[in-house]
């Protein structure tokens, strides 16, 4: 799904927390009150909903539910809806019949900020500590879930609030089938989006990649590539974090140099951020068969979400 680069490492995930009210205020420390309420409980009932479907391993009956549950919600909250279908070519030659979901509010507006994350699994538990079940298929419950789950309560406050910018949301296929020391076996559906745009001519002006954003303890530093794509847009994200309260849990440092879906975007000339739990070496549960609804906390994805949020829709002063 992830790797990461030489020794510009940092971590991930985390445990399950319950929703303290400092959670759901958007200013746990005095901020102002937002415009806009994200919710970590609806945000956390999506991370279970894509969770009972199964692992969503491309090729398996749970990942077509799962897609078409996707499609349904974006087209419920208010917007246009285009699935992309493509079978792809993994590293080991597996034929792998892909899918990214792509929805747009203000569809009239020029310029367009794309919010992505990944909604497949990884096929196989290849980290975990049991050598019988490395060959599973992981629950992805913070490993995709938790950067969709985020984006659908997103999805469901821009279908009542209307962004003054064009917002577009893509849930992407067929990261997480990749292989160690192959840089290109990650982000298929992502690379394919670029290359293939759904809509013709579609170009965002910037980009913003949530991936593991629902572990306990979670710290979200600076990632590399980031940095040095899109420094300004990083920056407006940090101080909305700041703004909302959440400085502690994005740390103004410089974390690691992560391969993740932004880096289609980034090749492609576009500036493209990556908003991603990484700490010193992923959390335990990660590509393992503990990456299940336990690694969730509520705070975290409020966090996330709010910051989020926030960042569209900017406080009152």
């Amino acid at each position: 799904m992830l790797t990461v680069i030489a020794s510009l490492m940092l971590a991930a995930c985390g445990g399950q927390a319950k929703e303290s009210a400092q959670a759901e205020s958007s200013g746990p420390h005095g901020q102002a009150a937002p415009k806009v309420e994200f919710s970590a409980d609806s945000a956390y009932s999506y991370v279970e909903r894509q969770v009972a479907f199964g692992p969503r391993v491309p090729n398996t009956d749970a990942h077509r539910k799962a897609g078409d549950w996707l499609a349904s919600e974006l087209r419920r909250h208010g917007a246009a809806v285009k699935e992309q279908k493509m079978t792809l070519t993994a590293f080991d030659g597996t034929k792998l019949q892909a899918r990214n979901v792509f929805g747009s509010f203000n569809p009239q507006a020029g310029e367009r900020l794309l919010l992505v994350a990944h909604w497949d699994c990884r096929p196989w538990a290849d980290a975990d500590p049991d050598p019988e079940k490395r060959t599973l298929p992981v629950d992805g419950a913070n490993d995709g879930a938790s950067g969709v789950s985020v984006l659908l309560e997103t999805a469901r406050l821009l279908g009542s609030n209307s962004p003054a910018m064009g917002v577009d949301i893509l849930f992407v296929d067929a990261e997480d089938w990749g292989t160690d020391g192959d840089e290109d076996s990650w982000a298929l559906g992502a690379r394919h989006f670029v290359e293939n745009p759904v809509v013709e001519g579609y170009l965002p002006s910037s980009v913003i990649v949530l991936d593991m954003v629902g572990g306990t303890d979670a710290r979200f530093p600076r990632e590399y590539f980031s940095q040095q794509s899109a420094p300004a847009l990083l920056g407006r994200f940090y101080a909305a974090a700041a703004a909302s309260g959440y400085a502690d849990m994005f740390p103004d440092e410089m974390g690691g140099a992560v391969t993740d879906d932004h880096l289609q975007f980034i090749k492609a000339g576009i500036p493209a951020i990556d908003i991603i739990d990484y700490r010193d070496g992923f959390h335990p549960a990660w590509h393992t068969s503990g990456d299940t609804m336990d690694c969730i906390d509520r705070k975290t994805l409020k966090a996330v979400g709010q910051t989020l949020i926030n960042f569209l829709f900017p406080p009152e002063n």
